[in-house]
C-alpha cells in the first residue's frame, strides 16, 4: 500500500469539502485578552479572540498567575511522575480538596484534562459495574462516547435531553443490572442546558447511577461557580460530576467529584489515572487560585452574563441567524462548510476577528456555524467591531438574514 497517497488523497477530500482545519497560530498577551498576536507567514499582526473557552479570562487573572508563579518557584516544573509514583505532591491534594468542596462532595480525583477524565471514569464504571448498561445522551462529547465504547458495556443513546426517551428505556433493562446515565449540563455547540431535575428523577426512579460533564458550566454558573447543577440545587442528588480546569477556571485539567469510594474505585482501576504523568504543580495551584476566587467573587460572572446579552442583543438586531439557547454560547448559523470557513478568514484578514468555524464532524452537515464566547474583557468597542464585519460579510455573501420583529 503507498501510505503517503492514501494520507494525501483523504487530506485532499478534507480540503474539498471546506473541512481541512488551519489553526491560527496565537500568542495570548497577559493583561490584554482578548487581545492576541495572530503570526501568520512571517508576519506578526494584531487579532480579538471571539472564541476561546477561557470564558472568565482567568487564564490571565493575576491571583492565578501569582500562584503559579509562588509554586513554580517553591516545587520547580514537572510532578516528577504519576501520580502512584512519586507524583502526587501537596498542591495536588489542596486542589481535589477544593474541588471537592465546590460540588459538596466526598472527594474529587484530578486528570489531565476534561478529555481524560470522561474518558477513564466513564471506561472503568461502565466496564466493571456488574452487567452495566450505559445510556448516553445523543449529543455527548466524544470524550464521554470513547470512554463508554472502550468499557465495551452495552449502550444506548437517549433523544437529546429527553427524560420520557430516558425512562422508556430504563424501563426495558432487565431488574439487576447496573444502570448509569450520562449527560452534560450545557452542550457546547449548540448552547442548550440539560433538564437536569427530570434527567435525575428518572436516574432515582430506576435506581440508576448519574454522571454529568459539567465543563462549560463550572465557574460560570451557581452562587459559587459550582455549575448547572450548583444553580439549581442538584449537585446533592448527582452522582458523579465531571468537570475540566481548562474552560473557566482558566488553567488545564479535568477531574470527578463524588462519593470517597467512587472517587477512590476509579482512582483504583482507572488506566487513564495510573498511567499518566501528573499535572504540574504549578497548574494545580493555579488552578486552584482560580477555583477559590470563582468561590467568592461575582464580578467576573455578572460582566459575562453582560457581554453575552449585549452580544445577542445586537445580532438579533441585525438579522443574523443564531441558534437561541439560555447559556453563554452563540451559535451563528452559517449552514455550509466552505462558507463558514470563508467567513471565518475573512473575518481574521480583514479585521483582526478571529472565531474558528465549526465544520462536520463536530456539528451535523449543513448546521456548520460560527460560535461566539464573548467574555468579561470583551469591550463595547469590540462588540461593535464584531456586529458590524458580521453584517457587512453577510451581504458580501447574500446569506439569509432573520426577520426582524416589527
Amino acid at each position: 500500500m503507498d501510505y503517503e497517497s492514501f494520507f494525501e488523497r483523504e487530506l485532499a477530500t478534507l480540503r474539498d469539502d471546506g473541512r481541512y482545519r488551519i489553526f491560527a497560530e496565537l500568542e495570548r498577551k497577559r493583561g490584554a485578552f482578548p487581545r492576541a498576536a495572530r503570526h501568520a507567514d512571517g508576519a506578526v499582526s494584531d487579532v480579538t479572540v471571539w472564541c476561546s473557552n477561557d470564558y472568565l479570562g482567568m487564564g490571565q487573572h493575576p491571583v492565578v498567575i501569582d500562584a503559579m508563579h509562588a509554586m513554580l518557584d517553591q516545587c520547580g516544573a514537572g510532578a516528577g511522575g504519576t501520580r502512584n509514583i512519586s507524583g502526587t505532591t501537596h498542591a495536588h491534594v489542596l486542589l481535589e480538596e477544593e474541588l471537592a468542596d465546590l460540588h459538596n462532595k466526598e472527594a474529587a480525583l484530578l486528570f489531565t484534562s476534561g478529555y481524560v477524565s470522561n474518558w477513564a471514569a466513564l471506561s472503568t464504571l461502565a466496564s466493571r459495574l456488574s452487567d452495566c448498561v450505559v445510556m448516553s445522551d445523543a449529543l455527548n462529547h466524544a470524550s464521554m462516547i470513547e470512554g463508554i465504547r472502550h468499557s465495551r458495556a452495552e449502550c444506548q443513546r437517549f433523544t437529546h435531553n429527553s427524560p420520557e426517551d430516558l425512562d422508556r428505556r430504563l424501563s426495558q433493562v432487565a431488574p439487576g443490572r447496573a444502570k448509569l446515565v450520562a449527560f452534560e449540563s450545557v452542550y457546547s455547540m449548540d448552547g442548550d442546558i440539560a433538564p437536569i431535575a427530570e434527567i435525575l428523577d428518572v436516574c432515582e426512579a430506576h435506581g440508576a447511577l448519574s454522571y454529568l460533564d459539567e465543563v462549560h458550566a463550572v465557574g460560570l454558573y451557581g452562587p459559587r461557580g459550582g455549575g448547572v447543577a450548583e444553580r439549581e440545587g442538584l449537585m446533592d442528588r448527582i452522582d458523579v460530576i465531571e468537570g475540566t480546569l481548562g474552560k473557566a477556571f482558566g488553567v488545564m485539567g479535568g477531574y470527578i467529584a463524588a462519593s470517597a469510594a467512587l472517587v477512590d474505585f476509579v482512582r483504583s482501576f482507572a488506566s487513564g489515572f495510573i498511567f499518566t504523568t501528573a499535572l504540574p504543580p504549578a497548574l494545580a495551584a493555579g488552578a486552584a487560585a482560580s477555583i477559590r476566587h470563582l468561590k467568592v467573587s461575582e464580578i467576573e460572572r455578572a460582566r459575562h452574563r453582560d457581554r453575552v446579552a449585549q452580544v445577542r442583543r445586537r445580532l438579533d438586531a441585525i438579522g443574523i441567524p443564531t441558534l437561541d439557547n439560555p447559556s453563554h454560547i452563540i451559535p451563528v448559523m452559517v449552514g455550509d462548510a466552505k462558507k463558514a470557513k470563508m467567513i471565518s478568514d475573512w473575518l481574521l484578514d480583514e479585521h483582526g476577528i478571529y472565531v474558528q468555524p465549526i465544520n462536520y464532524p463536530t456539528v451535523p452537515v449543513g448546521t456548520e456555524r460560527l460560535r461566539l464566547t464573548p467574555s468579561p474583557v470583551h469591550s463595547d468597542a469590540d462588540i461593535d467591531k464584531l456586529v458590524t464585519a458580521l453584517s457587512e460579510i453577510w451581504s458580501h455573501c447574500e446569506l439569509a438574514r432573520r426577520e426582524l420583529a416589527a
